[in-house]
């Protein structure tokens, strides 16, 4: 039974960043060769991050993309890297002999998720792997399957495409999938029993979503079954705007059993060794099968790596690390160092407050009392013993004279009513957390939660006001749940 030691670099990409990204795979490819891996991974478009949306339409961007492949495989050559094989995603264009194409696809993109039949038309974007090896792209695969649904919309930008990929790797046959191929019946799963597929290797961009682990794991042991073979599980980690990828890669055994498993919002390499079974010696290919061998010799017997397997978190611990990685990713990538909010002594200031802690430590939030004739001596001493026990940078500005400022100038057109007096000095203290961003250069946070925003009980351009919004999808009792976690955790 033929060995293969397969490293999964579950990393964490920026959309648009080529030159880091590609960085990235060089640093973590240097890392798994130093394992003794026979194969490297990386997740769906990690060279280009993902998701592209519009980027995807422009030529320019297509053509860089391409152009970045080429020399990512260079420049693992002349890191003494040429030799080992490296499966990384990137946006490509279909129809394009120059570019490997192994795959047609249909010409009106018929289907639910955008597979049909038919010439592919060409110079349309396309979400595909490429294998890398010897300093050069040695195969390529696009993306069956484009999903449509939730927060998905890729048939709008990408055609599929249409047929396996294999790629032999020390005598073992490698097929490749992209993420949205594996939760569809039929396509690239099902040819692979058919092509004696050794291995299946899915890269992956899936977003996290509450419960959502113990589904592709469920799903995962399926895929394998259908195919015959051990499956690996490669997902993206780190946030994109609203987007939070989770990681939790995972290898399962034909069978079903559970070998390695990464673990969730945070960047790790997966090294393991995966027994793949021998194919028939006598099989013959069909007409649109295509195997490049890399690698034909068998790797030498060793002893296994002890393989991996995370534990799972429980439901509030993934949703709070979900909350910090995107709220931290969400700074880092738009070119923000520090952020700010108003600090009410309410649980959900405090609760974004010891997000942003955790994203970026106590040095990355200044936190700001703006007290006012509502403002009572509990909620401003709750605030202080916050600001205290996080260590942040906190500062207190009384607003209650410029809210009289403002009552006094329009007293002569109108009298203000108790709640338009409340709604003036949120908008006040939006005011000035806004001059203090531009003052400094610090993302202001909005504090609303999702049950307030959809009551519309959140004061337009005061408690609204701000570049990100953490809490905008947590309601208001799972916002209480987050605060005794966090409590918790911390005592523990």
């Amino acid at each position: 039974m033929p060995q293969l030691r397969l490293a999964l670099a579950q990393v964490d990409a920026t959309v648009g960043a080529l030159t880091a990204n590609a960085d990235l795979v060089r640093v973590r490819t240097r890392e798994a060769a130093g394992a003794g891996a026979h194969l490297v991974a990386f997740p769906e478009m990690v060279l280009t991050g993902y998701p592209v949306e519009d980027l995807a339409l422009r030529s320019s961007f297509v053509e860089a993309s391409r152009a970045a492949l080429e020399q990512l495989a260079a420049d693992l050559a002349s890191d003494g890297l040429g030799d080992l094989p490296v499966v990384v995603g990137y946006l490509d264009r279909g129809g394009d002999p120059a570019s490997l194409t192994t795959a047609q696809g249909p010409a009106d993109r018929r289907g639910q998720h955008g597979r049909g039949g038919g010439a592919l038309p060409k110079g349309l974007p396309q979400n595909c792997a490429a294998v890398l090896c010897g300093g050069e792209v040695v195969a390529r695969y696009a993306k069956h399957f484009l999903p449509t649904y939730g927060v998905f919309d890729e048939f709008r930008v990408f055609v599929p495409g249409d047929a396996l990929a294999l790629v032999r790797v020390r005598g073992v046959d490698v097929a490749l999938a992209i993420c949205e191929d594996l939760w569809q019946d039929g396509g690239p799963v099902a040819q692979c029993r058919e092509a004696g597929a050794e291995l299946l290797l899915v890269l992956n961009g899936s977003p996290f979503e509450r419960g959502k682990d113990g589904v592709r794991l469920d799903l995962a042991r399926r895929r394998a079954d259908e195919a015959g073979c051990p499956l690996a599980y490669l997902n993206a980690v780190g946030g994109q705007d609203e987007l939070v990828f989770d990681g939790g890669s995972l290898v399962v055994a034909a069978d079903g059993t559970l070998l390695a498993r990464a673990p969730r919002f945070t960047e790790h390499l997966l090294v393991l060794d995966v027994d793949a079974p021998a194919r028939a010696a006598d099989r013959e290919l069909r007409g649109d099968e295509v195997v490049r061998v890399v690698s034909e010799e068998p790797a030498a017997p060793r002893a296994p790596l002890p393989a991996p397997i995370t534990e799972p978190l429980d439901d509030v611990a993934a949703l709070w690390s979900a909350l910090v990685l995107g709220l931290g990713d969400y700074v880092r990538k738009n070119g923000f160092t520090r952020v700010a909010l108003g600090l009410s002594g309410g649980i959900d200031s405090a609760v974004v407050a010891s997000l942003a802690v955790d994203a970026l430590g106590p040095g990355g939030l200044t936190g700001v009392s703006l007290p006012s004739s509502y403002s009572s001596g509990h909620s401003r001493d709750d605030a202080d013993d916050l600001a205290q026990r996080l260590g942040c940078d906190y500062r207190v500005v009384p607003i209650a004279p410029v809210v009289d400022a403002f009552t006094e100038h329009l007293a002569e057109a109108v009298e203000l009513s108790s709640v338009a007096g409340e709604n003036l000095q949120a908008r006040v203290r939006g005011t000035l957390l806004m001059a203090l961003s531009n003052s400094e250069g610090h993302l202001v946070l909005a504090t609303s939660n999702m049950s307030e925003l959809s009551v519309g009980y959140a004061t337009l351009y005061g408690d609204s006001v701000g570049g990100f919004a953490p809490l905008k999808d947590v309601p208001k009792l799972l916002v209480w749940e987050l605060a005794r976690w966090r409590n918790a955790d911390a005592g523990r």
